[in-house]
């Protein structure tokens, strides 16, 4: 037998062993591809993941933060609703709401989801406010950009009664002078009322006179000087009143009397 003949022969009978080692060698590579190609679309998807998760963040946008309720009576609650919007892509949280004053009363929606509205509604308690005020409310979010916002509420309450020009009356001169002051009591409720008595506890020393100047509507009362001494006082009169929501009503009076230290030539 030639030589070559019996290694080729050799060769043959070693070939089916090592085209079924090669067939391993080749699945084992395969798998091995499937796994990383595999674990790398995982890892992929775990990153975009997690950028689209850090991506995602509420934005808070207000219209409105001012609301100026113009003149009213200060007897009557004052209520406004602001609107927040959330225009981020994931969800608003209002953290804290902090009025500047026990007066305001808030209520409002904790979480407002992306795309969506939420409100706060802010209201003032009547007879917490008179003449012009403002009142102002922190609120705080979740918002990285918007972590804080004040809302603002103005407006004038004018009282049902108004004094003009104040409750309080001064007398400031010698005593022979004469002192007298007129104090005006204007309603701005709807129904009609009237000064019916006075109380004061210093009669000796002033004279206090009432008088419809518009009937239901208005009323003057008029307080004299009535010591004819040097000297100092002080007292109060109390004002009756068929009011439901004012049944009385209180003015103060000081007075002041001297006799000049000037020397006339």
């Amino acid at each position: 037998m030639h030589p070559k003949q019996t290694g080729c022969l050799r060769e043959n009978r070693a070939c089916p062993n090592f085209y079924k080692r090669m067939a391993t060698v080749n699945k084992s590579s395969n798998l091995f591809l499937i796994a990383v190609v595999a674990g790398l679309g995982l890892t992929l998807n775990l990153a975009l993941s997690a950028g689209a998760a850090a991506a995602a963040k509420p934005k808070a946008v207000l219209p409105e933060t001012t609301h100026d309720f113009g003149e009213a009576v200060q007897d009557q609650e004052f209520s406004h609703t602001f609107i927040i919007r959330n225009a981020g892509t994931a969800p608003l949280k209002i953290l804290e709401v902090d009025p500047d004053c026990a007066c305001t009363v808030p209520s409002y929606d904790q979480e407002i989801a992306p795309g969506k509205e939420g409100k706060v509604t802010l209201k003032l308690k009547p007879y917490s406010v008179i003449k012009k005020f403002t009142k102002k409310t922190r609120i705080r979010f979740n918002d990285p950009d918007t972590p804080q916002a004040v809302l603002v509420l103005t407006g004038y309450a004018k009282p049902i009664i108004e004094i003009v020009p104040s409750h309080i009356v001064r007398f400031r001169g010698g005593p022979n002078e004469e002192h007298k002051a007129e104090v005006r009591f204007i309603s701005h409720m709807s129904e009609p009322w009237e000064i019916k008595a006075y109380e004061t506890n210093i009669p000796d020393k002033i004279e206090v006179g009432i008088k419809a100047e518009q009937p239901g509507k208005v009323y003057v009362v008029t307080v004299k000087n009535k010591q004819k001494e040097p000297g100092h006082y002080a007292g109060k009169i109390n004002l009756i009143t068929t009011a439901q929501k004012r049944p009385r009503l209180l003015l103060r009076v000081f007075a002041d009397l001297f006799v000049s230290s000037a020397v006339n030539p």
